[in-house]
């Protein structure tokens, strides 16, 4: 299993790797990723496809962000 790297975000103050964990919003997509994780006991799926590290959703090796417009904004 290939170790990703996360390394924390800090912008004005806000800690922007931490509000993409808190984010309660989800697509399908991910959620159904989820929960086959949840059911297989597994951090990684698909060929890592998906993958679950330090709390974070990560798609093809990058921090998924949840579809949450004032954070998606806060990241751009």
């Amino acid at each position: 299993m290939k170790r990703i790297r996360v390394t924390e975000v800090v912008i004005e103050g806000v800690d922007l790797l931490d509000r993409v964990r808190k984010c309660e919003a989800r697509d399908n997509e991910v959620v159904k990723a989820v929960e086959e994780m949840k059911q297989a006991r597994v951090k990684m799926l698909r060929d890592e496809e998906w993958c679950q590290e330090d709390g974070l959703m990560l798609k093809e090796e990058k921090v998924y962000v949840p579809k949450n417009k004032n954070l998606r904004v806060k990241v751009i």
